[in-house]
């Protein structure tokens, strides 16, 4: 029992080890690798080779499959090219097996201990995160060792020989083993590891020991399919594509696989190293034999699966991907797009408000329904951005977070404005039948233009961050505002000289100078915050000179 106890926590260790290796390396180079993955979806080798990097990277075909189903959910990337990456990475676990499984006992403890130096004296700083990637590795190495050293007792237990002795030559046994050694162990390495040990004692034979590694594949696969419940119909056409392939792939080679050993046989091999190969040149063929169907295997999966139309329908987030909260700089991306889609939404309420403004009162609940949409995307930013830990955030990314959730407030703010205002024009303006002067409103169309204008420059500025952008935006802000303020005396003067519509509408129009006022300060307030940046830099690199 103590035997099998201490299997299962070096198993245990290896999958945190990943898990360690993989939140180091997203955390420094995540916003890296979402831009290989982006870049690479033109050609169908490039996206191969991106997932086979990628997934060499961060030692886990999972991190890899999360960013590709946060692309292809927000609609990044499509299906097709989605396959093609999660093809790639599976050869790239195959190959990172290989090379974990070489003798590297001596690099163990030298990544543990440089990993948790550097972690411990720079945790905030890209060069922690790399101690903390650094400490996962040796975790890794450290987990092989003692997966090899545990399961060699077991392997002389005459129960657990009686068992697998059961095995010679049934086939379709095996693969279940193989496919249940991989989802029990959350981890393909582990199981195809265990596999090499077993066959390099004789308990299995070769033949067997090779299904099981076909197996560990398929678990893998129906272990990410139980973990795609619940989500998206996208994220599960894609996951269910990946393990269609590996079904393919798994009856084209089993029926070959006696034939295969008969003729390995001849070479008096070692039979884990013939395991440990087989892993890697099965999931190599079998991926590129798989990339010409990538295109059918994306419209069969999107037959199978199709989207729900309530769910759809439902005011809810698209972007806010909970998976993607390990990885800081993958989750603020999702805030910022989630956030994007609010400015959007504020956009169209600035319309409906417009055709109110014009006497179209049936969009009066048009806006009602977009502000209720705003209450809930700024409810969800705001919390999702608070499930980040603050340790985990760089100084950079403290700032970006800081500058979303303003934005999100402002945007919210703006949108209780713009429902206001719709509300008072329908009820004091339509309502009693009191309409504008000419050219009050004329004036109030041309603050709409510029409101909207400065909308999407705000969003512009607040996505990319362009100093140059940021400084026309700030130029905006100070020009509505004189523009404001002289509609202001135009429309007292008509009051001077006694213009009737004026005067009924008076207090509603006043308001209305007011309160758009009021939503070009919040549309424009994300230009300081690049300008602040800017500032900072251009601060510090005179202090620099100074010094030097």
């Amino acid at each position: 029992m103590l035997t099998l106890l201490h299997l299962l926590s070096s198993v245990a260790l290896l999958v945190w080890g990943t898990h360690i290796v993989r939140t180091g390396v997203m955390r420094v180079f995540g916003s890296d690798l979402r831009r290989i993955l982006s870049a690479s979806i033109q050609k169908k080798w490039r996206a191969f080779i991106a997932g086979v990097g990628v997934t060499a990277l961060v030692q886990s075909s999972n991190a890899t499959a999360l960013l590709v189903i946060s692309f292809v959910s927000q609609g990044l990337i499509g299906l097709a090219p989605a396959l093609v990456i999660l093809l790639g990475a599976d050869v790239g676990t195959a190959l990172m097996a290989r090379v974990l499984t070489f003798d590297l006992s001596w690099l163990s403890p030298l990544l543990i201990l440089f990993g948790v130096i550097t972690f411990l004296s720079q945790k905030k700083t890209r060069v922690g995160q790399v101690g903390r990637a650094g400490i996962g590795l040796g975790l890794i190495l450290l987990a092989l060792q003692l997966i090899v050293i545990s399961a060699e007792p077991i392997t002389q237990a005459s129960a657990v020989r009686e068992v697998f002795s059961s095995l010679a030559g049934d086939a379709v046994l095996a693969l279940l083993i193989g496919a249940l050694f991989a989802m029990v162990s959350y981890s393909s390495l582990a199981a195809v590891l265990l596999t090499a040990t077993l066959a390099a004692t004789g308990l299995v034979p070769l033949n067997i020991a090779l299904c099981i590694v076909i197996g560990s594949n398929l678990g893998s696969g129906f272990l990410a399919l139980l973990s795609s419940r619940g989500q998206g119909a996208t994220s599960r056409r894609l996951v269910l594509g990946s393990l269609l392939f590996k079904i393919i792939g798994c009856v084209l080679v089993v029926p070959w696989i006696a034939v295969l050993t008969q003729w390995l046989r001849q070479y008096s091999l070692p039979a884990a190293e013939v395991v440990i190969y087989f892993h890697v040149l099965y999931n190599l063929l079998r991926c590129i034999l798989m990339l010409p169907l990538v295109n059918p295997m994306a419209r069969l999966t999107t037959r199978m699966i199709a989207e729900d139309p309530a769910i759809a329908a439902q005011l809810t987030p698209r972007y806010l991907d909970s998976a993607a909260l390990d990885t800081p700089s993958l989750a603020l991306a999702n805030a910022v797009r989630e956030t994007l889609r609010l400015g959007d939404v504020v956009e169209q309420m600035l319309v409906g408000f417009n055709e109110v403004l014009q006497g179209n009162q049936q969009h009066r609940r048009e806006v009602a329904h977009l502000k209720d949409e705003t209450d809930m995307l700024y409810g969800a930013i705001k919390l999702y951005l608070a499930r980040l830990p603050p340790e985990s955030l760089s100084a950079v990314d403290s700032r970006r977070w800081a500058e979303i959730i303003d934005t999100a407030v402002n945007l919210e703010q703006a949108g209780e404005i713009i429902d206001r205002m719709t509300s008072e024009v329908s009820s004091k303006s339509l309502g009693v039948r009191k309409s504008f002067s000419l050219k009050g409103m004329e004036e109030l169309n041309t603050l709409y233009l510029r409101l909207v204008k400065n909308l999407d420059l705000a969003m512009s500025v607040f996505l990319s961050g362009d100093i140059d952008n940021a400084r026309r935006l700030r130029r905006a802000k100070h020009r509505f505002r004189l523009l404001n303020q002289r509609y202001s005396l135009g429309h007292v003067e008509r009051l001077h000289h006694k213009n009737l519509q004026s005067m009924e509408t008076s207090s509603l129009h006043m308001g209305l100078l007011a309160d758009m006022r009021r939503l070009n300060s919040l549309f424009c307030a994300v230009a300081y915050y690049v300008l602040e940046v800017q500032d900072e830099e251009s601060h510090s690199d005179g202090e620099v000179g100074v010094t030097n």
